[in-house]
């Protein structure tokens, strides 16, 4: 038996939880908490007139606000366990105005929030769990030579689709990441990047969501919505669930839960969905094609990018190194592709801002490589905000730490 004291402890505790379930809106409010790193980011840039005007902003700016030109990639993975309840809410709590949950399905045919159909042995629990012998491929452990040199990395391929929604429930988020030198499960499962952190992926967190559940919480958040629809990993149709069922059942989820076309940009990269959405619903005039281009080569023409507007479709998100490259002086400049978008009267929205580690390292790989060689310290993640937003006129950066978009759209926009 409870003692008294005891007895309203855990009264006060379930409230407690029940009303942050409930409720999260009461913990995010229309004023947001930036927290230190946009200051720091400011504080280390070149001197110049972008880094004064920030300054003083920073200096005499009282409160910030959500921003729709801050995206929450995945909700706030910088930190926090990509695509979770935790993340999410932190997202919102730093300034992201839109937030986002890639939508898979489960093998019950249910939509949840991942960013892909195989990334569970990366993104989650499951090889810690007994539903690892449901996994497509199982944990296989690294092997060496007699000197210690790799010779084949670990490996383990898990997805939804092998999994009922139940089951799927059951799992923890976890920091994006796995170890290719991993000996067992524990060690395969320990690859977070230094740059990240694992604070925020206890056992008490990390909870996944149905792209239902996210719906709800985001509106509760008071956030847009950017659903992204993630190509199967499975051959469709899957047990008779078509690629068009697919791309209308997540339509369908917003219209039950009475979410306003205005309110969702759906996107995807499998330009027939986008076709679908456009055609077939009301979803479709903020439809969002996502440019799954590797390197400048690969960038769509101008003629290319005008039949997209002929065709419907208003709004492009291409990677951060399709707009911009560098001029003679070595200034970052708006790209080529930045200038036919607009000339073909497309709005732009780019991916990702903050997924790339320490910059002044030189070498940021894929989102810089074509402008890198601008890039010489982290400060200068602004001056390339700054050229996105004025030059080149992007409607909204995602980003895995959304309060520094935000900062600079609550400072400059």
């Amino acid at each position: 038996m409870q003692t008294p004291i005891r007895a309203l402890a855990a009264a006060t505790l379930a409230l407690t939880t029940l009303a942050a379930q409930a409720a999260p809106s009461t913990v995010v409010p229309p004023t947001v908490q930036l927290g230190p790193r946009p200051f720091f980011l400011v504080d280390d840039m070149a001197d110049g007139a972008l880094k004064t005007a920030l300054q003083a902003c920073a200096a005499s700016r009282k409160a910030y606000t959500r921003h729709d030109f801050a995206i929450g990639h995945r909700g706030a993975a910088l930190q926090f366990p990509e695509h979770t309840r935790e993340s999410y809410i932190a997202a919102a709590r730093s300034g992201a105005g839109i937030v986002e949950c890639d939508v898979v399905f489960t093998r019950d045919k249910q939509l949840v929030c991942r960013h892909a159909q195989d990334d569970l042995h990366t993104t989650t629990n499951i090889l810690a769990t007994p539903l690892a012998a449901k996994c497509v491929k199982p944990f296989t452990p690294a092997t060496f030579d007699g000197a210690g040199n790799l010779l084949t990395p670990a490996s383990a391929s898990c997805r939804t689709s092998e999994l009922t929604l139940a089951e799927f429930k059951t799992l923890r988020g976890k920091m994006d990441g796995y170890n290719p030198k991993a000996r067992n499960v524990a060690e395969y499962m320990a690859g977070t990047a230094g740059w990240r952190t694992d604070l925020y992926s206890g056992p008490t967190s990390g909870t996944l969501m149905t792209h239902a559940e996210s719906i709800e919480l985001f509106k509760q958040l008071g956030v847009k919505m950017t659903p992204e629809l993630k190509y199967p990993a499975v051959a469709m149709p899957f047990d008779g669930f078509t690629q068009e069922a697919y791309a209308q059942k997540l339509v369908d989820e917003y219209k039950a839960a009475k979410v306003p076309p205005a309110r969702v940009f759906p996107q995807s990269f499998y330009l027939p969905d986008v076709q679908y959405w456009v055609k077939n619903t009301a979803y479709g005039r903020q439809a969002v094609y996502l440019d799954d281009a590797e390197t400048v080569a690969d960038l769509p023409s101008a003629a290319e990018l005008a039949g997209y507007k002929a065709q419907g479709i208003n709004i492009v998100a291409p990677p951060t190194f399709a707009l911009l490259t560098t001029d003679a002086a070595g200034n970052i400049v708006p790209s080529q592709y930045a200038r036919d978008a607009k000339a073909a009267g497309l709005d732009i929205i780019t991916w990702t801002l903050e997924r790339s580690g320490i910059l002044a390292d030189g070498g940021n790989g894929f989102y810089y490589q074509s402008f890198d060689s601008a890039i010489k310290r982290e400060g200068d993640m602004l001056l390339v905000l700054d050229v996105l937003a004025r030059e080149v006129g992007i409607r909204g950066i995602f980003s895995d730490w959304p309060a520094t978009p935000a900062f600079y759209a609550n400072c400059m926009k």
